[in-house]
């Protein structure tokens, strides 16, 4: 995977030359700053899958991991205008340095670039990326229309992350399972792991965001409480002990030692416990989509991947 991922680096970077240098600049910022690459992992793995011997990536699952990338990447520098977020990634955020216009603009580029490739790949691919960029725009609303609201439901939030963070892990997969050829019924089942996977990345990223520092998530902790996004963590916290007190903070912009007194509250009472029991329930569904798909060498590597984020369950202090 490590050479198919450099392959991915390299797309990617030829993805967002524009005739403008400035532009090619500006788009090519967050992915000079690296990340882990999921998304295209798990796209080229996924139409590997079904190899008993898997070798390079096909040219085609490449592609479709660089469009799910650019789709990611372009998100995240809508998502940091609409924060005002000033770093991403442990470096100063695209709008931080070039305003929120130009980073604005440079997000359209690369959402455009990534529906150019998925149209190279067939109408499918094309059709799927659409809708799913489609999908991250309603789960960021349904985000922006409970900011700061308290009676925020977890079925509010579980439909939030499903459109927002999970659709793009699921189309990630599926993308991958429709450049390889497969039929229907596999092609659903790589589906289904990628909603799960996603859904428990999202609630462990939350649950981060709220026990460890800013260092270690590169952008400021407790972001989620002071832009009044209330994650599975603290709804459950508003369901515990603490709940009234937390409650009578929340609701309205927080002051730095709010921010303080809001997660010592939603660190103290189990609600990380309970929010993490539910992300071990989401890898272990998508587990169950894995076990439909037979065995293979890149099938069981995908099983790691589960693991590996049942390790980071189990290494919070909780």
């Amino acid at each position: 995977m490590a050479e198919n991922l450099e392959r991915v680096e390299a797309s990617l970077a030829e993805s967002v030359r524009a005739d403008d240098d400035f532009l090619t600049e500006v788009a090519s910022h967050l992915i000079k700053a690296g990340g882990k690459r999921v998304r295209p992992a798990l796209t080229m793995a996924a139409a590997l899958s079904a190899s008993a011997d898997p070798g390079a990536a096909s040219e085609e699952s490449v592609l479709g991991g660089v469009s799910v990338e650019l789709v990611h990447l372009g998100s995240l520098y809508h998502d940091d205008v609409m924060d005002d977020a000033t770093t991403r990634r442990t470096v100063e955020s695209v709008n931080a340095r070039w305003g929120n216009l130009k980073a604005i603009l440079a997000g359209d580029f690369l959402l455009a670039r990534a529906s150019e490739i998925a149209a190279g790949l067939g109408t499918e691919v094309a059709g799927l990326l659409a809708a799913t960029i489609a999908r991250l725009c309603e789960g960021q609303v349904r985000e922006l229309k409970d900011a700061y609201v308290v009676a925020r439901t977890e079925a509010d939030y579980l439909r939030s992350i499903e459109g927002k963070t999970a659709a793009l892990f699921a189309s990630s997969c599926r993308i991958g399972g429709i450049v390889a050829g497969f039929d229907r019924d596999r092609i659903e089942h790589l589906t289904r792991f990628g909603r799960a996977y996603g859904m428990a990345f999202q609630v462990i990223d939350d649950v981060l965001d709220v026990v460890a520092s800013s260092e270690q998530l590169g952008k400021p902790a407790g972001h989620d409480l002071v832009e009044g996004v209330y994650t599975l963590p603290t709804l459950r916290a508003l369901q515990g002990p603490s709940g009234d007190e937390l409650g009578d903070l929340l609701g309205h912009p927080l002051e730095p030692a709010e921010v303080d007194k809001a997660l010592g509250l939603i660190r103290s009472d189990g609600a990380i416990a309970a929010s993490l029991v539910d992300a071990r329930a989401y890898v272990d569904e998508g587990r169950s989509a894995l076990t439909d798909l037979g065995s293979s060498p890149v099938v069981d590597a995908m099983a790691e991947a589960s693991d590996v984020l049942v390790a980071q369950i189990d290494t919070f202090d909780i």
